[in-house]
């Protein structure tokens, strides 16, 4: 049996997930860090079509095919071999994204969304997933005052928007209170990260292997 952990760290736009999940894993020796959409070449082609700026007129039914072809791909080449390495695996998103986001915001629905993708990932699922959370305006204004971020087509979306992807999460923390951890991500980057550590070191000491 394998003995990987797989965590994955979610978060509206602008909530401070990336760096966050950076600084973890100057701590975990040996974890591997990835991200979605993305992560492999193949899913990283994928991800330049979703997020380019210019694709303004993609369907959301699209939009939601596209991530869990990235997934599939990602999954099955990058992260599913590192967990039978037996390594620790923080990915910056995952399913709960595609739930949240085209799921909940675009009005595709949860349930359906999740259908999709559990055909991509064959049912598998994290061993825990840390919801970072902040009030859309503050994330958004976070995004506009980092220079050096990435702008995609995602970020041109209103305030409604993002105000949505924030509830679906919410919804999603009812739905998977065992998996869903919340730490609230307004404060200060050392706040956030020291309460980031205690839950990785938590489930890192007692989760049993998923594989």
């Amino acid at each position: 049996m394998a003995k990987g952990i797989f965590i994955t760290f979610e978060g509206p736009d602008g909530a401070g997930k990336t760096t966050i999940l950076k600084m973890a894993a100057n701590q975990l020796q040996g974890a591997l860090v990835t991200r979605e959409p993305g992560g492999i070449d193949i899913a990283e082609q994928i991800r330049n079509v979703i997020l380019d700026k210019k694709n303004t007129a993609m369907d959301p039914r699209t939009e939601a095919l596209l991530y869990a072809a990235a997934r599939r791909q990602h999954l099955i080449e990058k992260v599913k071999p590192a967990l039978e390495e037996g390594r620790i695996v923080l990915c910056d998103r995952f399913v709960d994204s595609s739930l949240a986001y085209q799921g909940h915001a675009r009005g595709l629905g949860i349930d359906e969304v999740l259908t999709i993708n559990q055909f991509a990932i064959e049912r598998m699922m994290p061993h825990l997933t840390i919801y970072f959370d902040i009030e859309p305006e503050i994330g958004l204004n976070r995004i506009n005052s980092n220079i050096g971020r990435e702008i995609n087509r995602l970020d041109l979306e209103n305030l409604e928007f993002h105000s949505k992807v924030r509830e679906g999460y919410h919804l999603l923390l009812d739905r998977f209170p065992d998996r869903i951890v919340k730490i609230d991500a307004s404060g200060s980057v050392d706040e956030v990260f020291t309460q980031t550590m205690k839950i990785l070191n938590q489930t890192i000491d007692n989760k049993e292997p998923l594989l």
